[in-house]
Protein backbone atom coordinates (compact mmCIF):
# COMPACT_ATOMS: atom_id res chain seq x y z
CA UNK A 1 0.00 0.00 0.00
CA UNK A 2 1.36 3.37 -0.78
CA UNK A 3 2.28 5.73 2.00
CA UNK A 4 3.38 9.07 1.45
CA UNK A 5 7.32 10.10 1.77
CA UNK A 6 7.72 12.61 4.53
CA UNK A 7 9.55 15.63 3.62
CA UNK A 8 12.50 16.76 5.10
CA UNK A 9 12.87 20.70 6.18
CA UNK A 10 14.03 22.85 3.43
CA UNK A 11 16.31 26.08 3.04
CA UNK A 12 14.67 28.86 0.85
CA UNK A 13 15.79 29.05 -2.37
CA UNK A 14 18.71 31.25 -2.71
CA UNK A 15 19.28 34.16 -5.24
CA UNK A 16 20.28 32.23 -8.43
CA UNK A 17 21.50 34.07 -11.70
CA UNK A 18 19.87 32.35 -15.13
CA UNK A 19 16.68 32.11 -16.57
CA UNK A 20 13.23 31.76 -15.19
CA UNK A 21 10.78 29.09 -15.22
CA UNK A 22 7.88 27.89 -13.94
CA UNK A 23 9.44 24.16 -13.83
CA UNK A 24 12.40 22.50 -14.99
CA UNK A 25 12.10 19.21 -16.23
CA UNK A 26 15.36 17.00 -15.85
CA UNK A 27 15.18 14.28 -18.78
CA UNK A 28 13.47 14.15 -22.12
CA UNK A 29 12.16 10.79 -22.33
CA UNK A 30 8.72 9.61 -21.81
CA UNK A 31 7.87 10.83 -18.46
CA UNK A 32 9.95 14.46 -19.43
CA UNK A 33 8.05 14.92 -22.27
CA UNK A 34 4.40 14.01 -20.80
CA UNK A 35 5.82 16.20 -17.83
CA UNK A 36 6.72 19.31 -20.48
CA UNK A 37 3.33 18.83 -22.35
CA UNK A 38 0.92 18.65 -18.99
CA UNK A 39 2.73 22.12 -17.95
CA UNK A 40 3.11 23.64 -20.93
CA UNK A 41 -1.13 23.00 -22.14
CA UNK A 42 -1.65 24.45 -18.32
CA UNK A 43 0.50 27.75 -19.54
CA UNK A 44 3.67 27.39 -17.61
CA UNK A 45 7.00 27.78 -18.99
CA UNK A 46 8.86 24.96 -19.11
CA UNK A 47 12.84 24.48 -19.21
CA UNK A 48 13.39 20.74 -20.51
CA UNK A 49 16.93 19.71 -19.81
CA UNK A 50 18.32 16.78 -22.19
CA UNK A 51 19.83 13.42 -19.89
CA UNK A 52 20.86 11.34 -22.42
CA UNK A 53 19.58 10.96 -25.94
CA UNK A 54 16.15 12.72 -26.71
CA UNK A 55 13.30 9.89 -26.36
CA UNK A 56 14.66 8.08 -23.43
CA UNK A 57 15.15 4.58 -23.05
CA UNK A 58 11.32 3.13 -24.71
CA UNK A 59 11.88 4.39 -28.32
CA UNK A 60 15.70 4.33 -28.77
CA UNK A 61 17.22 1.22 -26.55
CA UNK A 62 14.05 -0.61 -25.52
CA UNK A 63 10.26 -0.77 -26.40
CA UNK A 64 10.27 0.10 -29.75
CA UNK A 65 13.66 -1.82 -31.50
CA UNK A 66 13.27 -4.83 -29.16
CA UNK A 67 9.60 -5.00 -30.10
CA UNK A 68 10.62 -4.50 -33.62
CA UNK A 69 13.00 -7.24 -33.83
CA UNK A 70 10.46 -9.36 -32.13
CA UNK A 71 8.18 -9.26 -34.86
CA UNK A 72 10.58 -9.99 -37.42
CA UNK A 73 11.70 -13.05 -35.48
CA UNK A 74 7.83 -13.68 -35.02
CA UNK A 75 7.45 -13.47 -39.01
CA UNK A 76 10.39 -15.74 -39.72
CA UNK A 77 9.14 -18.34 -36.84
CA UNK A 78 5.08 -18.44 -38.91
CA UNK A 79 6.78 -19.78 -42.03
CA UNK A 80 8.29 -22.76 -39.61
CA UNK A 81 5.50 -23.31 -37.67
CA UNK A 82 2.92 -23.39 -40.56
CA UNK A 83 2.99 -26.80 -40.63
CA UNK A 84 1.13 -27.49 -38.06
CA UNK A 85 -2.27 -26.65 -40.07
CA UNK A 86 -2.84 -30.18 -41.83
CA UNK A 87 -2.32 -29.16 -45.80
CA UNK A 88 0.06 -26.72 -45.23
CA UNK A 89 3.94 -27.19 -45.77
CA UNK A 90 6.30 -24.74 -43.78
CA UNK A 91 8.74 -22.59 -45.00
CA UNK A 92 12.14 -21.72 -44.04
CA UNK A 93 13.19 -17.55 -44.72
CA UNK A 94 16.18 -16.53 -45.03
CA UNK A 95 17.55 -14.22 -42.62
CA UNK A 96 19.82 -11.38 -43.48
CA UNK A 97 20.88 -10.38 -39.55
CA UNK A 98 22.22 -6.87 -40.30
CA UNK A 99 19.77 -6.07 -42.41
CA UNK A 100 17.18 -6.72 -39.59
CA UNK A 101 19.57 -4.25 -37.20
CA UNK A 102 19.78 -2.15 -40.12
CA UNK A 103 16.07 -1.68 -40.75
CA UNK A 104 15.22 -1.58 -36.67
CA UNK A 105 17.58 1.76 -36.30
CA UNK A 106 16.03 3.67 -39.31
CA UNK A 107 12.75 2.53 -37.23
CA UNK A 108 13.91 4.09 -34.26
CA UNK A 109 15.39 7.33 -35.77
CA UNK A 110 11.52 7.63 -37.30
CA UNK A 111 9.97 7.49 -34.53
CA UNK A 112 12.54 9.39 -32.39
CA UNK A 113 12.27 12.04 -34.90
CA UNK A 114 8.35 12.07 -35.20
CA UNK A 115 7.49 11.57 -31.48
CA UNK A 116 9.77 13.65 -29.70
CA UNK A 117 11.93 16.21 -32.08
CA UNK A 118 9.12 17.58 -34.13
CA UNK A 119 6.54 17.60 -31.08
CA UNK A 120 9.03 20.36 -29.51
CA UNK A 121 7.94 23.26 -31.97
CA UNK A 122 4.65 22.66 -31.18
CA UNK A 123 4.88 24.07 -27.52
CA UNK A 124 6.31 27.70 -27.57
CA UNK A 125 6.47 27.92 -24.00
CA UNK A 126 9.05 24.40 -23.41
CA UNK A 127 12.77 25.28 -23.93
CA UNK A 128 15.00 22.31 -24.89
CA UNK A 129 18.12 22.56 -22.85
CA UNK A 130 20.62 20.21 -24.02
CA UNK A 131 24.13 21.32 -22.95
CA UNK A 132 25.90 18.10 -21.06
CA UNK A 133 24.75 16.89 -17.57
CA UNK A 134 22.68 18.33 -14.84
CA UNK A 135 23.02 18.73 -10.83
CA UNK A 136 20.29 19.66 -8.95
CA UNK A 137 20.96 22.85 -6.58
CA UNK A 138 19.80 24.91 -4.79
CA UNK A 139 16.41 26.80 -6.17
CA UNK A 140 16.98 24.99 -9.38
CA UNK A 141 19.60 23.27 -11.84
CA UNK A 142 23.00 23.88 -12.71
CA UNK A 143 23.28 22.79 -16.80
CA UNK A 144 26.23 24.04 -18.94
CA UNK A 145 27.91 25.90 -16.79
CA UNK A 146 24.73 28.19 -15.50
CA UNK A 147 22.11 27.84 -13.18
CA UNK A 148 18.13 28.03 -14.78
CA UNK A 149 16.17 28.35 -11.67
CA UNK A 150 12.61 27.50 -10.92
CA UNK A 151 10.20 26.51 -7.60
CA UNK A 152 9.66 23.36 -9.30
CA UNK A 153 11.76 20.68 -10.38
CA UNK A 154 11.02 17.41 -11.99
CA UNK A 155 13.70 14.79 -12.05
CA UNK A 156 12.71 11.89 -15.17
CA UNK A 157 16.44 10.87 -15.56
CA UNK A 158 15.95 6.95 -16.46
CA UNK A 159 17.30 3.88 -15.82
CA UNK A 160 20.13 1.70 -17.92
CA UNK A 161 20.81 -2.09 -17.49
CA UNK A 162 22.23 -3.45 -14.21
CA UNK A 163 25.36 -5.14 -15.15
CA UNK A 164 25.73 -8.31 -11.96
CA UNK A 165 28.98 -8.41 -10.22
CA UNK A 166 29.98 -11.55 -10.91
CA UNK A 167 33.95 -12.70 -11.10
CA UNK A 168 35.54 -11.63 -14.62
CA UNK A 169 32.48 -10.44 -15.97
CA UNK A 170 34.06 -7.53 -16.81
CA UNK A 171 36.78 -8.59 -19.36
CA UNK A 172 34.57 -10.68 -21.45
CA UNK A 173 32.94 -7.82 -23.52
CA UNK A 174 29.06 -8.62 -22.25
CA UNK A 175 26.75 -6.92 -24.36
CA UNK A 176 23.77 -5.58 -22.67
CA UNK A 177 20.21 -5.70 -24.61
CA UNK A 178 20.78 -2.46 -26.13
CA UNK A 179 24.61 -4.05 -27.19
CA UNK A 180 22.37 -7.34 -28.77
CA UNK A 181 19.91 -4.63 -30.86
CA UNK A 182 22.79 -3.29 -32.91
CA UNK A 183 24.84 -6.35 -33.06
CA UNK A 184 26.12 -6.12 -36.70
CA UNK A 185 26.87 -9.66 -37.00
CA UNK A 186 24.55 -12.47 -35.88
CA UNK A 187 26.69 -15.13 -33.49
CA UNK A 188 26.51 -18.58 -33.71
CA UNK A 189 25.50 -18.51 -30.10
CA UNK A 190 24.55 -16.40 -27.09
CA UNK A 191 24.14 -17.22 -23.43
CA UNK A 192 21.46 -15.36 -21.86
CA UNK A 193 21.78 -14.37 -18.00
CA UNK A 194 18.76 -13.34 -16.48
CA UNK A 195 15.21 -14.90 -17.22
CA UNK A 196 13.11 -12.17 -16.67
CA UNK A 197 10.98 -10.33 -19.16
CA UNK A 198 13.91 -8.78 -21.00
CA UNK A 199 16.20 -11.85 -21.10
CA UNK A 200 12.67 -14.23 -22.05
CA UNK A 201 11.89 -11.52 -24.87
CA UNK A 202 15.20 -11.43 -26.41
CA UNK A 203 16.36 -14.80 -25.90
CA UNK A 204 13.59 -15.86 -28.25
CA UNK A 205 13.95 -13.67 -30.69
CA UNK A 206 17.24 -14.50 -31.23
CA UNK A 207 16.85 -17.92 -31.59
CA UNK A 208 14.02 -17.29 -34.06
CA UNK A 209 16.19 -15.61 -35.98
CA UNK A 210 18.72 -18.66 -36.04
CA UNK A 211 21.16 -18.06 -32.89
CA UNK A 212 21.72 -21.36 -30.65
CA UNK A 213 20.69 -19.66 -27.45
CA UNK A 214 21.13 -20.79 -23.72
CA UNK A 215 18.83 -18.76 -21.11
CA UNK A 216 20.63 -18.87 -17.74
CA UNK A 217 18.93 -17.40 -14.63
CA UNK A 218 19.38 -18.02 -10.38
CA UNK A 219 15.48 -18.61 -10.42
CA UNK A 220 12.75 -19.52 -12.01
CA UNK A 221 11.76 -17.60 -15.48
CA UNK A 222 9.40 -14.70 -15.25
CA UNK A 223 9.71 -14.88 -11.22
CA UNK A 224 7.42 -12.68 -10.53
CA UNK A 225 4.68 -14.14 -12.60
CA UNK A 226 2.10 -17.04 -11.77
CA UNK A 227 4.04 -20.42 -11.54
CA UNK A 228 1.00 -21.61 -14.11
CA UNK A 229 1.77 -18.89 -16.47
CA UNK A 230 5.71 -19.58 -16.07
CA UNK A 231 5.82 -23.28 -16.54
CA UNK A 232 3.90 -22.92 -19.95
CA UNK A 233 5.80 -20.21 -20.87
CA UNK A 234 9.26 -22.64 -20.17
CA UNK A 235 7.72 -25.25 -21.74
CA UNK A 236 7.40 -23.48 -24.61
CA UNK A 237 10.80 -21.82 -25.36
CA UNK A 238 12.12 -25.16 -24.78
CA UNK A 239 9.79 -26.92 -27.69
CA UNK A 240 11.23 -24.09 -29.72
CA UNK A 241 14.75 -25.17 -29.00
CA UNK A 242 16.19 -22.55 -26.33
CA UNK A 243 17.94 -24.36 -23.52
CA UNK A 244 16.55 -23.15 -20.27
CA UNK A 245 18.76 -23.59 -17.46
CA UNK A 246 16.88 -22.28 -14.05
CA UNK A 247 18.30 -22.62 -10.63
CA UNK A 248 21.62 -21.90 -10.62
CA UNK A 249 24.26 -19.65 -8.95
CA UNK A 250 26.50 -17.53 -11.12
CA UNK A 251 30.30 -18.10 -10.51
CA UNK A 252 32.62 -16.64 -12.72
CA UNK A 253 33.04 -15.38 -16.59
CA UNK A 254 35.76 -16.05 -18.33
CA UNK A 255 36.98 -16.23 -21.85
CA UNK A 256 36.93 -19.31 -23.95
CA UNK A 257 38.04 -21.01 -27.65
CA UNK A 258 35.59 -19.21 -29.95
CA UNK A 259 33.80 -16.95 -27.39
CA UNK A 260 33.00 -16.71 -23.54
CA UNK A 261 32.50 -19.34 -20.55
CA UNK A 262 29.91 -19.62 -17.58
CA UNK A 263 30.87 -20.97 -14.94
CA UNK A 264 27.37 -22.33 -12.75
CA UNK A 265 26.60 -24.31 -9.51
CA UNK A 266 24.12 -26.81 -9.45
CA UNK A 267 23.43 -28.70 -6.89
CA UNK A 268 26.66 -28.12 -4.96
CA UNK A 269 28.59 -29.14 -8.03
CA UNK A 270 30.24 -26.62 -10.54
CA UNK A 271 30.01 -26.97 -14.72
CA UNK A 272 30.36 -24.67 -17.49
CA UNK A 273 28.48 -23.37 -20.60
CA UNK A 274 29.82 -21.99 -23.19
CA UNK A 275 28.61 -19.59 -26.21
CA UNK A 276 30.12 -16.83 -28.48
CA UNK A 277 28.30 -14.52 -26.68
CA UNK A 278 27.12 -13.29 -23.63
CA UNK A 279 24.14 -11.15 -22.75
CA UNK A 280 23.41 -9.38 -19.42
CA UNK A 281 19.62 -9.00 -18.99
CA UNK A 282 19.51 -8.67 -14.71
CA UNK A 283 17.25 -5.60 -14.76
CA UNK A 284 18.08 -1.91 -14.79
CA UNK A 285 19.08 0.49 -12.23
CA UNK A 286 17.99 4.38 -11.81
CA UNK A 287 19.97 6.71 -13.40
CA UNK A 288 20.12 8.39 -10.32
CA UNK A 289 24.14 9.42 -9.74
CA UNK A 290 25.53 12.76 -10.23
CA UNK A 291 22.28 14.72 -10.03
CA UNK A 292 23.26 15.97 -6.15
CA UNK A 293 20.05 14.56 -4.90
CA UNK A 294 22.25 13.41 -1.75
CA UNK A 295 23.23 17.25 -0.66
CA UNK A 296 19.74 18.16 -0.64
CA UNK A 297 18.18 15.16 0.77
CA UNK A 298 16.56 13.68 -1.54
CA UNK A 299 16.05 10.08 -0.71
CA UNK A 300 16.95 7.26 -3.02
CA UNK A 301 16.47 3.03 -1.70
CA UNK A 302 19.40 0.70 -2.07
CA UNK A 303 18.96 0.62 -5.89
CA UNK A 304 19.53 4.39 -6.60
CA UNK A 305 15.58 4.52 -7.35
CA UNK A 306 14.56 8.00 -5.77
CA UNK A 307 11.78 7.23 -3.09
CA UNK A 308 8.52 9.06 -3.98
CA UNK A 309 5.49 9.31 -2.39
CA UNK A 310 1.86 8.64 -3.86
CA UNK A 311 1.86 12.51 -4.98
CA UNK A 312 5.54 11.81 -7.05
CA UNK A 313 6.94 14.04 -4.87
CA UNK A 314 10.31 13.32 -3.43
CA UNK A 315 11.90 13.79 0.33
CA UNK A 316 12.71 17.88 -0.91
CA UNK A 317 9.87 20.12 -0.94
CA UNK A 318 9.52 21.10 -4.44
CA UNK A 319 11.13 18.57 -6.22
CA UNK A 320 9.02 15.50 -7.58
CA UNK A 321 10.36 12.15 -9.85
CA UNK A 322 8.77 10.26 -12.44
CA UNK A 323 9.51 7.08 -14.49
CA UNK A 324 12.05 4.97 -14.34
CA UNK A 325 14.55 6.76 -11.65
CA UNK A 326 11.44 6.47 -9.19
CA UNK A 327 11.15 3.19 -6.89
CA UNK A 328 7.35 2.81 -9.17
CA UNK A 329 6.65 0.76 -11.95
CA UNK A 330 8.92 0.86 -14.93
CA UNK A 331 6.65 0.86 -18.02
CA UNK A 332 6.79 3.60 -20.76
CA UNK A 333 3.09 4.08 -19.91
CA UNK A 334 3.61 4.22 -16.36
CA UNK A 335 5.97 6.65 -16.50
CA UNK A 336 4.12 8.94 -18.53
CA UNK A 337 0.93 8.70 -16.37
CA UNK A 338 3.44 9.20 -13.11
CA UNK A 339 4.67 12.68 -14.68
CA UNK A 340 1.18 13.43 -15.13
CA UNK A 341 0.63 12.99 -11.62
CA UNK A 342 3.80 14.56 -10.49
CA UNK A 343 2.60 17.64 -12.47
CA UNK A 344 -0.59 17.95 -11.70
CA UNK A 345 0.40 17.98 -7.94
CA UNK A 346 3.20 20.33 -8.58
CA UNK A 347 1.14 22.97 -10.19
CA UNK A 348 -1.91 22.21 -8.89
CA UNK A 349 -4.11 21.72 -11.13
CA UNK A 350 -5.59 18.75 -10.21
CA UNK A 351 -4.63 16.50 -6.82
CA UNK A 352 -3.96 12.89 -8.24
CA UNK A 353 -2.84 9.96 -6.77
CA UNK A 354 -0.58 7.25 -8.62
CA UNK A 355 -2.85 4.15 -8.82
CA UNK A 356 -1.73 0.74 -10.33
CA UNK A 357 -4.47 -1.21 -8.85
CA UNK A 358 -5.58 -2.29 -12.59
CA UNK A 359 -2.07 -1.63 -14.39
CA UNK A 360 -1.96 -3.98 -17.17
CA UNK A 361 1.75 -5.69 -18.24
CA UNK A 362 3.06 -7.45 -20.44
CA UNK A 363 5.58 -9.87 -21.84
CA UNK A 364 6.39 -10.27 -25.85
CA UNK A 365 7.53 -13.61 -25.70
CA UNK A 366 5.49 -16.22 -28.00
CA UNK A 367 2.82 -17.01 -26.02
CA UNK A 368 2.45 -13.44 -24.88
CA UNK A 369 2.67 -13.19 -21.34
CA UNK A 370 0.27 -10.69 -19.60
CA UNK A 371 -1.60 -9.39 -16.37
CA UNK A 372 -3.19 -7.27 -14.43
CA UNK A 373 -3.76 -6.35 -10.48
CA UNK A 374 -3.00 -9.57 -7.82
CA UNK A 375 -1.17 -12.61 -8.34
CA UNK A 376 -2.52 -15.70 -6.32
CA UNK A 377 0.48 -14.80 -3.46
CA UNK A 378 0.41 -11.62 -3.26
CA UNK A 379 -3.77 -11.55 -2.94
CA UNK A 380 -3.04 -14.06 0.16
CA UNK A 381 -0.47 -11.49 1.51
CA UNK A 382 -2.96 -8.99 1.02
CA UNK A 383 -4.95 -10.66 3.75
CA UNK A 384 -7.68 -11.97 1.14
CA UNK A 385 -9.26 -15.27 1.03
CA UNK A 386 -8.74 -16.38 -2.26
CA UNK A 387 -10.50 -18.46 -4.72
CA UNK A 388 -8.64 -19.05 -8.03
CA UNK A 389 -9.83 -20.40 -11.51
CA UNK A 390 -7.18 -22.03 -13.96
CA UNK A 391 -7.67 -23.28 -17.18
CA UNK A 392 -5.37 -24.15 -20.24
CA UNK A 393 -5.76 -22.87 -23.92
CA UNK A 394 -7.11 -26.20 -25.26
CA UNK A 395 -10.10 -24.78 -23.81
CA UNK A 396 -10.33 -21.77 -25.86
CA UNK A 397 -12.25 -22.54 -29.31
CA UNK A 398 -9.48 -19.73 -30.89
CA UNK A 399 -6.39 -21.57 -29.49
CA UNK A 400 -8.19 -24.79 -30.73
CA UNK A 401 -9.06 -23.43 -34.46
CA UNK A 402 -5.42 -21.44 -34.48
CA UNK A 403 -4.03 -25.27 -33.90
CA UNK A 404 -2.02 -23.34 -31.13
CA UNK A 405 -2.86 -24.46 -27.54
CA UNK A 406 0.08 -23.15 -25.62
CA UNK A 407 -0.88 -21.42 -22.56
CA UNK A 408 -2.84 -20.94 -19.28
CA UNK A 409 -5.03 -18.43 -18.31
CA UNK A 410 -5.61 -17.95 -14.21
CA UNK A 411 -8.00 -15.69 -12.77
CA UNK A 412 -7.81 -14.83 -8.54
CA UNK A 413 -10.98 -13.57 -6.70
CA UNK A 414 -12.06 -12.95 -3.51
CA UNK A 415 -13.89 -15.88 -1.54
CA UNK A 416 -16.59 -13.89 0.24
CA UNK A 417 -17.18 -11.40 -2.70
CA UNK A 418 -16.71 -12.76 -5.65
CA UNK A 419 -14.59 -9.60 -6.89
CA UNK A 420 -12.09 -10.32 -9.04
CA UNK A 421 -8.35 -9.40 -7.43
CA UNK A 422 -6.08 -10.06 -11.06
CA UNK A 423 -5.20 -12.71 -13.42
CA UNK A 424 -2.88 -13.62 -15.56
CA UNK A 425 -2.66 -15.18 -19.06
CA UNK A 426 -0.22 -17.11 -21.30
CA UNK A 427 -1.63 -17.19 -25.36
CA UNK A 428 -0.58 -16.06 -28.53
CA UNK A 429 -2.77 -13.15 -28.05
CA UNK A 430 -2.43 -12.42 -24.47
CA UNK A 431 -1.05 -8.82 -24.51
CA UNK A 432 -4.51 -7.86 -26.47
CA UNK A 433 -6.49 -9.91 -23.94
CA UNK A 434 -5.33 -8.16 -20.73
CA UNK A 435 -6.98 -5.27 -21.09
CA UNK A 436 -10.41 -6.67 -20.99
CA UNK A 437 -9.62 -7.65 -17.23
CA UNK A 438 -7.97 -4.66 -16.63
CA UNK A 439 -11.38 -3.17 -16.87
CA UNK A 440 -13.18 -6.05 -14.88
CA UNK A 441 -10.74 -4.70 -12.10
CA UNK A 442 -10.64 -1.39 -12.51
CA UNK A 443 -14.82 -1.26 -12.35
CA UNK A 444 -14.78 -3.84 -9.55
CA UNK A 445 -16.58 -6.59 -11.26
CA UNK A 446 -16.89 -9.95 -9.82
CA UNK A 447 -16.40 -13.26 -11.09
CA UNK A 448 -19.45 -14.68 -11.68
CA UNK A 449 -20.12 -10.88 -13.86
CA UNK A 450 -17.59 -11.91 -15.99
CA UNK A 451 -18.75 -15.59 -16.81
CA UNK A 452 -22.39 -14.04 -17.23
CA UNK A 453 -20.97 -11.38 -19.95
CA UNK A 454 -21.28 -12.00 -23.58
CA UNK A 455 -18.06 -12.59 -25.68
CA UNK A 456 -17.63 -13.27 -29.64
CA UNK A 457 -17.10 -16.76 -30.47
CA UNK A 458 -13.57 -17.74 -31.69
CA UNK A 459 -11.43 -14.77 -29.75
CA UNK A 460 -8.72 -15.04 -27.21
CA UNK A 461 -10.73 -12.78 -24.90
CA UNK A 462 -13.60 -15.46 -24.91
CA UNK A 463 -10.57 -16.95 -22.65
CA UNK A 464 -11.42 -14.82 -19.80
CA UNK A 465 -15.25 -15.35 -19.56
CA UNK A 466 -14.58 -19.53 -19.75
CA UNK A 467 -12.11 -18.84 -16.71
CA UNK A 468 -14.75 -16.96 -14.48
CA UNK A 469 -16.98 -19.58 -15.69
CA UNK A 470 -14.25 -22.07 -14.31
CA UNK A 471 -14.78 -21.00 -10.58
CA UNK A 472 -17.98 -23.11 -10.77
CA UNK A 473 -18.19 -25.64 -13.29
CA UNK A 474 -16.24 -27.89 -15.87
CA UNK A 475 -16.04 -25.75 -19.09
CA UNK A 476 -14.93 -28.74 -21.01
CA UNK A 477 -18.73 -30.21 -20.22
CA UNK A 478 -20.03 -26.87 -22.74
CA UNK A 479 -21.08 -26.73 -25.87
CA UNK A 480 -19.84 -24.02 -28.01
CA UNK A 481 -20.61 -20.61 -26.82
CA UNK A 482 -22.65 -21.99 -23.68
CA UNK A 483 -23.28 -20.68 -20.69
Amino acid sequence: MDQTVKKKDCCSSKEVSGDQYDLIVVGAGSAGFSASITAAEAGKRVALVGHGTIGGTCVNVGCVPSKAMIRAAEAVHGGASAARFPGISPCAHAVDWGGVVKGTADLVEEMRQKKYIDLLPAYENVTYIEEGPARLVEGGVAVGGRVISAPRVLIATGSRPHIPVIDGIEAVEALDSWGLLTLPDRPESILFLGGGYIGCELAQMASRLGVKVTLVTRSRLLPGAEPEVTEALTEALKVEGITVETGLAYVSVAKAAGGVSLTVERGGKTEDLTAERLVVTTGRIANSENLGLEELGIETDARGSVMVGPDMATTRAGVWAAGDVTDRDQFVYMAAYGAKVAINNALGLEQMRYDNAAMPWVVFTDPQVAGVGLSEAEAKTAGYDVKTSVITLDNVPRAAAARDTRGVIKLVADVKTDRLLGGQIAAPEGSETIQTLAMTLKFGMTAGALGETIFPYLTTVEGLKLAAQTFDKDVAKLSCCAG
